[in-house]
């Protein structure tokens, strides 16, 4: 067991290299299941800036370049976009003036207009060319694209060196196809199959050249079709068939028929492109209704992600939650294994489809170093099961959620004192084991790194929420004994929690106690999932909020992981110091849990000028905690995924948190507790809520000093209740 590390080690350990400045622009992003492709706002792939961009399949780059070129040139950009449901890229482009041989203008800029539109389905990225000549003359104007696949595994193109390779096999180009293939060390043949339709004039295995001679007004249409999956049928469906079949599919996998609508059309723009992200992330996906991470870094199975995209979810989409906590028990570690960090009853944190993975070159083909996780795992339970009241699958999950406790008291807490703890076991695994996972995330006031085994004041809180959780559902299924002790262990926990973690010098939780079972007496917001998860008392909770949203925390745009006054702050940090979207949903909820909606509603004033300004009207993974700034938008990260699955949900948690709203699924009712709407939306329309299979419309909006709730329409005697209380 490894417990201290040099500063070189702290700094290296899988971090996402940066060679190069990015190119002005962000990386356009489309995702099919495990497909995604990352390309530039002409639509094209170059290894230029991060070299992040790419045509992505299983953990695969399986195209590196795809740049388009009208005849010796590259066309001149006009505009391009993303369609409001993510499903579509489409980009306008035209030809720069063209000289003849001796130097004279032959065909004038913008006499050539090229409609580019892209968009992926089924392990294929279809793309589509259509190209018109708005000259009074004829034209000969050769389309040609250039492309190569590198076959780099996603670690490699996150910076991480192999010491050797598999075989790149040699292409034979066929009248209207090539196939650019890879034997991978694992054996594995991995191949990219670029289809022409129609049949070009030129085809290599670099190059692709359609003859391109237009009269006045007439337009061509040419496609090309790139298959990853070996199991696509040779030729692939076409474009068009293949156009209105994804889109057909896409209508009908939604998360839901609830929508959202305001009477601030910004809010409105924010909500519709957080639900697209969400939709995006799970369409497609082999695992049913689990949502992957993020793109470009972790378009993946994460446990931890997953669980917490869909509590933010919950209340308008439990669906989610129910295919999330499936799988999650499916792939339950059943056995010590110490290569993976895996212990019986703990839950997952990643998976990873790859070549690396599976040659375990890196650990996580299927890895468990995440703490929190199992913890959340039974939280996300027993919250599923209030809202829905479905305890025939609560009872199918009963013994994983055993299985999860088990884990919790014994390898959680191995050294019997009370506190869930990491360390990790696998030489290559993760070292930090919480949601700030970066190496350097967890320290002392004087910027030394903390000493493992790690106890998280945030897991504390995860293990209390989730040992209350519990009491609910062994009660549910009669099991009358149990409940009473899980009551029991969580109060003595809390207590013990108090004692341990609290530090009057920083009025606030500690981040943690290290190996000595020293605090780490450092202003982090790990104290507001303190807040989330109630494991603070009411009198701790008010300084913990204060704190958080000082002007040394809350930099205007959201509340920064750690304070600015600390010794390892830096506001472009990963995690030392930078504002995560989804760390503020779950400090909103906590603040409106102690009843200081004000305080939510901040954030969701923060988060949504954010989300004005930033590319899409899309959230990212996170962003730099630099203060803002007036008449100036957000500094961004250069590396984030965008977009990322938790960051989508963050809106759905904070609105929640500010109306103050609860389904109980059981007795089918609604309650809203102290509801509020930030100061720039007065309206607030809730349409299709489902509970338990009955729908109620709602319309709220601002009236004197609160929010007044009307029912519009109840399908099914669902009771609706307005609470009033004072704050804790």
């Amino acid at each position: 067991m490894e417990f201290q590390l040099d500063e070189v080690s702290v700094a290296q350990q899988f971090y996402i290299t940066t060679k190069a400045a990015r190119a002005e622009d962000r990386p356009r992003v489309l995702k099919y299941g495990t497909l995604f492709a990352l390309f530039d706002r002409y639509g094209d792939i170059e290894p230029f800036g991060l070299g992040e961009e790419g045509l992505f399949y299983d953990g695969t780059r399986f195209l590196s370049e795809s740049v388009l070129y009208l005849g010796r040139s590259r066309p001149l950009f006009l505009s391009s976009n993303i369609s409001r449901d993510n499903f579509l890229f489409t980009a306008d482009l035209t030809n720069v003036d063209i000289l003849n041989d001796d130097d004279e203008l032959a065909i004038p800029r913008g006499t050539v207009h090229v409609a580019r539109s892209k968009f992926l389905w089924k392990g294929i990225c279809y793309e589509k060319f259509r190209v018109s000549n708005y000259g009074l003359s004829a034209v000969n104007v050769p389309l040609r694209l250039t492309f190569n696949a590198d076959f780099a595994d996603i670690f490699e193109v996150r910076g991480t060196k192999r010491d050797k390779r598999g075989e790149r096999l040699v292409a034979s180009p066929k009248s209207d196809s090539v196939v650019l293939a890879y034997r991978g060390l694992d054996g594995i043949l991995r191949q990219s199959c670029v289809h022409c339709n129609p049949p070009p004039t030129r085809l290599s295995a670099s190059e692709v050249v359609f003859g391109a001679t237009l009269r006045p007004k007439q337009e061509l249409t040419f496609h090309v079709i790139v298959s990853c999956d070996p199991a696509t049928p040779d030729p692939p469906i076409d474009w068009e068939t293949a156009f209105v079949t994804a889109k057909e599919e896409l209508k009908s996998d939604t998360p839901g028929a609830w929508r959202i609508q305001s009477s601030n059309e910004q809010f409105n723009d924010w909500i519709g492109r957080s639900l697209a992200d969400l939709q995006m992330m799970i369409h497609g996906n082999p695992e049913t209704g689990y949502p992957y991470a993020g793109v470009p870094w972790f378009s993946t199975v994460f446990g931890r992600d997953g669980i917490i995209t869909a509590l933010e979810c919950l209340w308008l989409a439990p669906s989610m939650a129910k295919g999330v906590l499936q799988f999650l028990a499916e792939h339950q570690a059943t056995e010590i294994d110490e290569t993976s960090d895996a212990e019986p009853g703990k839950i997952l944190h990643e998976m990873r489809r790859g070549e690396m993975a599976a040659l375990r070159e890196v650990p996580f083909g299927l890895y468990y170093g995440s703490v929190d996780s199992t913890p959340l795992f039974v939280m996300l339970s027993a919250a599923y099961y209030e809202r829905t009241g479905d305890l025939e699958f609560i009872r199918s999950l009963w013994p994983h959620i055993e299985a999860a406790l088990d884990w919790i008291d014994k390898y959680g807490d191995p050294d019997g004192d009370g506190f869930v703890e990491y360390a990790r076991h696998s030489s290559g695994g993760l070292v930090q084991q919480g949601w700030k996972d970066s190496n350097d995330s967890v320290f002392h006031a004087d910027g030394r790194i903390a000493e493992a085994p790690i106890a998280l004041c945030e897991v504390q809180g995860y293990v209390f929420a989730a040992k209350r959780a519990a009491t609910t559902l062994a009660a549910a299924m009669g099991n009358t004994d149990r409940s009473v002790e899980l009551e029991y262990q969580a109060k003595s926990l809390q207590a013990r929690f108090e004692e341990a973690f609290w530090c009057d010098e920083i009025a606030t939780y500690s981040l943690a106690l290290d190996g000595h079972k020293r605090q780490c007496q450092v202003r982090t917001s790990n104290a507001g999932h303190c807040l989330y998860t109630r494991i603070a008392s009411p009198q701790k909770a008010r300084l913990v909020a204060q704190g958080l949203l000082g002007a040394d925390q809350f930099s205007g745009w959201g509340v920064r992981t750690v304070n600015c006054n600390e010794s390892r702050y830096n506001p472009i940090s990963y995690h030392n110091g930078s504002v995560w979207p989804h760390d503020n949903a779950l400090i909103a909820s906590g603040l409106s849990k102690y009843g200081f909606k004000d305080l939510a509603a901040r954030i969701l004033s923060g988060l949504l000028d954010l989300s004005v300004v930033v590319d899409l009207h899309r959230l990212p993974e996170l962003f730099c905690g630099l203060h803002r700034r007036a008449s100036e938008g957000p500094t961004l990260y250069p590396v984030a995924c965008s977009p990322q699955a938790w960051a989508a949900g963050a809106v759905f948690m904070v609105l929640e948190s500010c109306l103050g709203i609860s389904i109980d699924g059981r007795r089918k009712q609604i309650v809203f507790e102290n509801p509020q709407l930030p100061e720039n939306v007065n309206q607030l329309w809730l349409k299709g809520l489902d509970v338990v299979g009955s729908r109620v419309d709602l319309f709220l909006e601002r009236h004197n000093e609160g929010v007044r709730v009307h029912v519009l329409e109840n399908q099914g005697n669902i009771a609706v209740n307005t609470q009033q209380t004072r704050a804790e």
